[in-house]
């Protein structure tokens, strides 16, 4: 089914993905004499960097997501429609979704990213990411579930292993994992449990660089990893995870390998394009770099397609001082204002000079009161950037009665260290963990 168009209609655009780069550029079209259609496979925008927090609790899913009909209900120029695209022709200009076709004249794509296993894509199942909804769903109900499973057994071995929780990877989301686990464990649960004490907790955050939060100045990283440790966090830089079989995770540190059994694993290393980099790739023969983002021009467009742009975490954009730009909210939201003011210039036969992103630093949460902030002249610790950190994210929430909602969960938690969404759902039964094994040498296999 073909969906029509008027006849003299306004420049056709369309936007794929209702992410950070999609919402903002359709914001930037809003006043513009153009038609926008967004395009998502689901009805709602969601904000990605508070994920961790619904894994752990403290908000729930509605707190961080904002219905994409209601942010778009008083721009006149743009439609929502829910679906996934999964095929693109260029020369027709058209997007394909299942027996539906949407013309277009100008096309962005902002699609995202998904996670990389760095080809052992079977260890999802034990190791869940943080990039959706379901994802943070999941990896609440493995946290939680692991407590409660934990106060049944009455087998020490068994029930350590329900009380140590592995995170592999350093970065922002590794980092605010552990820390808000430990707060869990150390503080809010401690008293909700008759069999277990929660204090025994085990919290490893295992990270193949040198330092954690590896983006920011080494003083920065420093702080971040003495508070985490202050926290009960075991931080084992150097290292690098070689298998994940069952509730096993072998991991190898200055050719030494120690298996560890845990039944909560979660995974924060690594990142891919979403699969609509490999549709791009097919249907225009655009590069793609090695973990499957589109190599952009300098105006985000794609070679041989000017009116094909690819913005977001998907975007390989290197064309600032010759480094890849981060998959951060602040890149994807400046492309996408960019994009959106450069497709009206050319409606009035004008360009713009290429994108440049204005670095705005970049910030991780330890815990209450404890958090890092990097502004490039001017750097934060503890209690000042914590609270730094929280205006920021209430700042890039997208609608004001979700503004309000977070704030008063926020002072809630922080009055009570109570968390309220601590709701364990899903139907799949709790697995017996296998028994430990430490320092146990072994042939090398396949690191991150």
């Amino acid at each position: 089914m073909a969906v029509s168009l008027e006849k003299n209609a306004p420049h056709q655009v369309v936007i794929v993905g209702g992410g950070f780069g999609g919402l903002y550029a359709a914001k930037a079209l809003n006043a513009a004499n153009v038609n926008v259609t967004l395009i998502d496979k689901r009805n709602f925008h969601l904000f990605q960097p508070l994920l961790y927090q619904v894994a752990t609790g403290t908000l729930s899913p509605s707190d961080i997501s904002a219905p994409l009909r209601s942010v778009f209900s008083k721009s006149k120029n743009t439609k929502v429609l829910l679906g996934e695209v999964n095929n693109i022709d260029p020369k027709a200009q058209q997007v394909i979704l299942g027996d539906e076709v949407v013309p277009y004249d100008t096309l962005i794509v902002a699609t995202g990213a998904n996670h990389s296993y760095f080809g052992k894509d079977h260890w999802e199942k034990v190791a869940p990411g943080l990039k959706t909804v379901e994802d943070a769903i999941e990896m609440r109900r493995r946290i939680f579930g692991a407590f409660e499973a934990a106060e049944k057994e009455t087998d020490p071995e068994k029930r350590r292993a329900w009380l140590s929780f592995v995170i592999v990877g350093g970065g922002p989301t590794g980092v605010e994992l552990a820390g808000a686990i430990a707060e869990l464990a150390y503080k809010t649960l401690k008293e909700d449990f008759r069999s277990i004490d929660t204090s025994e907790t085990k919290i490893l955050l295992l990270q193949g660089g040198p330092r954690i939060l590896p983006h920011m100045v080494p003083e920065l990283s420093a702080s971040a990893a003495v508070s985490l440790q202050k926290l009960g966090v075991e931080l084992h830089t150097h290292t690098r995870v070689t298998n994940i079989e069952g509730d096993i995770v072998t991991f190898k540190q200055d050719n030494e390998f120690t298996e560890i059994a845990s039944k909560t694993i979660l995974w924060a290393a690594g990142v891919q394009g979403s699969p609509m980099g490999k549709v791009l790739k097919e249907s225009t023969g655009v590069e793609c770099d090695y973990s499957g983002r589109v190599i952009v021009e300098p105006d985000l467009s794609i070679e041989g397609y000017a009116n094909i742009f690819v913005i977001g975490d998907l975007a390989n954009f290197s064309h600032q001082d010759s480094k890849v730009l981060p998959g951060v909210a602040p890149v994807a939201k400046q492309q996408g204002e960019y994009v959106g003011k450069l497709i009206q210039r050319r409606l009035q036969g004008k360009t713009l000079p290429q994108f440049h992103y204005n670095d705005v630093g970049s910030l991780a949460m330890i815990g209450q009161n404890l958090a890092v902030v990097d502004l490039s002249l001017i750097k934060l610790t503890g209690f000042i950037a914590w609270a730094f950190w929280l205006l920021v994210h209430i700042y890039f929430l997208i609608e004001f009665d979700t503004k309000l909602l977070v704030v008063f969960q926020w002072a809630w938690n922080y009055i009570t260290r109570n968390r309220r969404s601590r709701l364990i759902t899903g139907r799949e039964a709790f697995v017996e963990p296998k028994t430990v094994n430490t320092r146990v040498q072994q042939p090398s296999g396949t690191p991150l």
